[in-house]
């Protein structure tokens, strides 16, 4: 795993980061004066773990959140979890068949990748990989909107998505990717064992070689459609979401 400095800003960010993974969390930034009890917990929270607290000017924190909505706290992060392509085989392994990932083929909306990884963690997905290239990484962005779930669930960067595939159906995951074109559906299909759910991005959806690396390529029956006014598609976040309960229903049953 690979670590970096970085800033997370908001209220539930720096909770999650401090309950979640605080051994890297190097300092926390409070407004001075602020009166939000939630910004009271943070600081005791943060103090009880022995994490470094400051009080500062609420433009001393509008200079560090670049931009982002902080709330009055922020906090230096020396995490930003990037794992790696060989441990990727690791985790595999040790969901001894029952592996669960996502795979996201050039998301490129930092809120979109945030939401995913939030629905990732609460379905107890193995991990969640995305390519290395035209695809938004794990920034502070990606982090708030996540709600804490960047910290908690493996996300794990690769050079090549469509060599990563080969590989993984190598360990005997199951590649099936969602496409609104695709004529069977998600509900159809076996999701118990060793699988990858495979979302295209935003723009254009799936590649061409991700695609032709999928085992079956399925869609998510959308009755509202074809109908006056129907949604033609659902955004990645969301379809994220449907695929993976879907998994968690069959695995539960």
């Amino acid at each position: 795993m690979s670590k970096q400095n970085q800033w997370v800003a908001g209220i539930n960010a720096v909770s999650a980061a401090i309950e979640h993974d605080a051994e890297h969390v190097r300092e926390v930034l409070i407004e001075a004066g602020a009166k939000n009890p939630r910004l009271a917990e943070i600081e005791a929270n943060a103090r009880r773990k022995g994490i470094d607290v400051r009080r500062v000017a609420q433009q001393a924190l509008d200079g560090v959140a670049g931009g982002l909505r902080h709330q009055g706290a922020v906090a230096r992060y020396a995490a930003a979890r990037s794992w790696s392509e060989s441990e990727l085989v690791g985790l595999v392994e040790a969901a001894e068949g029952r592996a669960l990932l996502l795979l996201l083929d050039g998301v490129q909306d930092p809120h979109n990748l945030g939401a995913c990884l939030r629905s990732a963690a609460a379905a107890g997905a193995t991990a969640v990989v995305i390519p290395k290239d035209k695809a938004v990484q794990v920034n502070a962005t990606v982090r708030k909107t996540s709600a804490g779930a960047a910290d908690r669930i493996p996300v794990v960067t690769v050079t090549n998505l469509a060599r990563t595939m080969r590989e993984l159906q190598k360990l005997g995951v199951w590649l099936y990717g969602l496409a609104g074109e695709a004529d069977s559906s998600l509900y159809q299909l076996d999701l118990r064992g060793n699988v990858g759910l495979v979302m295209g991005g935003e723009g254009d959806g799936l590649r061409r070689l991700t695609r032709e690396n999928c085992d079956q390529l399925v869609n998510i029956p959308m009755p509202g459609a074809n109908a006056e006014g129907g949604v033609e598609s659902l955004n990645v976040s969301v379809a994220s979401g449907v695929a993976l309960f879907e998994a968690v229903r069959q695995r539960q049953g």
